[in-house]
């Protein structure tokens, strides 16, 4: 799957923490939005209340259930930046694009 494929199963899923703007950022492969303020899912890499930094192929592997969002954050293959409780909240947000 393709970032932009991404973005748009996440925008039709409603991948969002309601009221609040979590990134997504993936090193040199970029950055998502999901920008609960305004409902919608975007490439852009502005101001967020929470950033989460993982790999490409680490959130591949997340995203398809072979790797615990967890595990990943305990073995430093995923870093949250800001606000913990948007990224516990997002892990059921994530369960909507299985």
């Amino acid at each position: 799957m393709t970032k932009q494929e991404l973005v748009q199963k996440m925008q039709d899923a409603g991948a969002f923490v309601p009221g609040k703007k979590v990134k997504l950022h993936f090193g040199d492969e970029g950055a998502i939005m999901l920008d609960g303020q305004n409902s919608q899912v975007t490439e852009d890499d502005g101001a967020a209340d929470t950033t989460l930094k993982v790999s490409w192929a680490d959130w591949e592997a997340m995203a398809a259930g072979q790797l615990d969002g967890m595990t990943a954050f305990m073995t430093g293959k995923l870093k949250v930046e800001g606000d913990m409780s948007n990224a516990m909240q997002l892990q059921g947000v994530l369960a909507k694009l299985r």
